[in-house]
């Protein structure tokens, strides 16, 4: 059967969070509910994107933007499915959307652990900024206490 992408809507979520949570790597925590999911797609028309096989969901991808540049996030691809271009046409598919709405660069966030995911980025042209560092905090100032995801 052939790979189809749709654009991806708050109906898929349930199947997409199960895609997620199968797949190392992805680091889910609660910016990731239903309602906040909801919101991104909502503020970020036309960017994320599914990849289906028949029925079942095979891949999926979050993407937006600041304004400035363009952001994705849990770029994921069931195993039985991997080394087919499903990555990079859920990627192809960001890029083209970002690129059409006048975002010229886009970043990524990639557990420095995950060497799979570090070898297909690169592999696809993008580049580590070593001269970079990525901090965060919280908005709540609560910090990691009792947070899902500690890790993102």
């Amino acid at each position: 059967m052939e790979i189809e992408i749709f654009e991806m809507a708050i109906g898929d979520y349930h199947e997409v969070v199960g895609l997620w949570n199968s797949v190392e790597g992805i680091g889910l925590n609660d910016a990731d509910t239903r309602e906040m999911i909801e919101s991104y797609l909502q503020r970020n028309p036309g960017l994320s994107f599914i990849a289906k096989d028949g029925a079942r969901i095979v891949g999926a991808v979050l993407c937006g933007h600041d304004g400035r540049r363009g952001y994705l996030h849990h770029l994921a691809v069931v195993h039985s499915h991997r080394k087919r271009g499903i990555g990079k046409a859920l990627v192809d598919r960001c890029l083209s959307g970002l690129r059409a709405i006048g975002i010229q660069k886009c970043n990524i966030f990639v557990f420095d652990e995950n060497d799979d995911a570090l070898t297909f980025w690169e592999k696809d042209g993008w580049f580590n900024r070593p001269d970079l560092a990525f901090l965060q905090k919280w908005t709540d100032g609560e910090g990691e206490k009792g947070r899902m995801g500690k890790r993102e």
